[in-house]
């Protein structure tokens, strides 16, 4: 199977699986519209982990699909394994940290991770 898809494919399942636990946390608290801004807050956290997959898996999915069609090098393959796990470490981050005012290490490594390697394929993009 080609990475590039898988990777894609997992990139929509982070998104779509965060929305539904945003849909199911609001049903579960009877919540139809909007959030209490608690950092410490379960739909809360949930509602930014959806928010912030959804800013960045679409130009990654977008960025590993136009790369993959381009028979990429083995190097490129693993970016987008790693820029996938990235995307994964950061979701679980804020899931699991007690409130999301304080610094978690998964939520660090995750947006660390995801600028890096949403650089490299970003310049890589542009260069090949």
């Amino acid at each position: 199977m080609n990475v590039a898809i898988v990777c894609t494919a997992l990139l929509g399942l982070l998104v779509f699986g965060l929305g539904l636990a945003v849909s199911l946390t609001r049903g579960a608290t009877r919540t139809n519209f909007g959030f209490t801004p608690d950092p410490t807050d379960r739909l809360y956290k949930r509602v930014r982990a959806h928010g912030n997959a959804a800013e960045y898996a679409p130009m990654l999915a977008i960025l590993i699909l136009l790369i993959g069609a381009r028979n990429p090098a083995p190097w490129m393959v693993w970016t987008f394994v790693a820029a996938t796990l990235f995307r994964y470490l950061h979701a679980a981050g804020m899931l699991v940290c007690p409130s999301l005012d304080q610094p978690h290490p998964l939520r660090f490594v995750g947006a660390l991770g995801t600028y890096v390697t949403g650089l490299v394929l970003a310049v890589a993009a542009f260069i090949r």
